[in-house]
């Protein structure tokens, strides 16, 4: 069965689904992100975005953002925050999320989301609008009682994840220590 070319995208895009929090030297911001890539084991990741998202300007100049990993029972406001602009909307007031300090960088984590990064920006690949961002500090909410993430199929639904199949001792020669 062939499927059509203009949605091939869809057959691997289920990457999860991450909010990226930045500052403008003014004012936080969240956008929701479905283009994502772990890049390194150091950790280094990949986001694609570009001049459309308001935020966009805020990681070329301040050069630091937050990745935050919502779970299931967040997907209406990570819908919400990717359909509405933080250049007229306050969107941690609008969808009712807790900004957290972080620790390295002026973004903040949010307080709802299973866990957070905190990032710097290391390249940007302009051609393709793909975001270079090196970790800096982690969080894991192991307390938190949903750990499901969500997985955008790109043509407006979703995949949650199911459940984890453990493989570490086959692997055990990849893995970097501490993993």
């Amino acid at each position: 069965m062939r499927s059509s070319l203009n949605q091939a995208f869809t057959l691997i895009e289920p990457g999860p689904v991450v909010l990226v929090t930045t500052h403008d030297g003014g004012k936080d911001n969240i956008m929701t992100i479905s283009w994502t890539m772990v890049m390194d084991f150091k950790p280094v990741f990949a986001i694609t975005t570009g001049a459309w998202n308001h935020s966009f300007a805020a990681l070329r100049k301040h050069r630091e953002c937050v990745i935050a990993i919502p779970t299931v029972d967040l997907l209406d406001q990570v819908v919400g925050i990717g359909t509405c602009s933080g250049a007229d909307t306050d969107k941690f007031s609008r969808f009712g999320l807790t900004p957290v300090p972080a620790m390295q960088v002026r973004p903040p984590l949010i307080k709802e989301c299973v866990a957070n990064i905190e990032c710097q920006v290391i390249d940007i690949i302009e051609r393709h609008d793909i975001v270079v961002l090196e970790g800096v500090a982690a969080y894991l909410d192991t307390d938190r009682k949903e750990q499901r993430r969500l997985h955008a199929v790109g043509d407006g639904t979703f995949i949650v994840d199911g459940r984890r199949l453990d493989r570490r001792k086959m692997m055990a020669t990849k893995l970097p220590a501490g993993v």
